[in-house]
């Protein structure tokens, strides 16, 4: 089962300010999703995020990797 963290919980085991997870948040920096007026974050979506992985910030889930068109003969 997914744990759900608040904003404050988040800048806490970043040890970043609650004000910086906002911002990241509202501009689409770490995945997040809004319930009502909420942040509210999922703590595998943030570590997999912390260790680099392609993560959509908006679902937290992995990014489809583009791959390069072959041309048309």
């Amino acid at each position: 089962m997914a744990q759900i963290m608040t904003a404050k919980e988040v800048a806490e085991y970043l040890r970043l300010q609650p004000i910086t997870i906002y911002r990241y948040a509202g501009k689409g920096k770490i995945p997040a999703t809004r319930v009502g007026r909420f942040w509210r974050f999922d703590k595998d979506a943030i570590d997999r995020w912390i260790a680099g992985d392609k993560i959509s910030p908006r679902t937290g889930k992995a990014a489809k990797r583009k791959t390069a068109r072959k041309p048309k003969k």
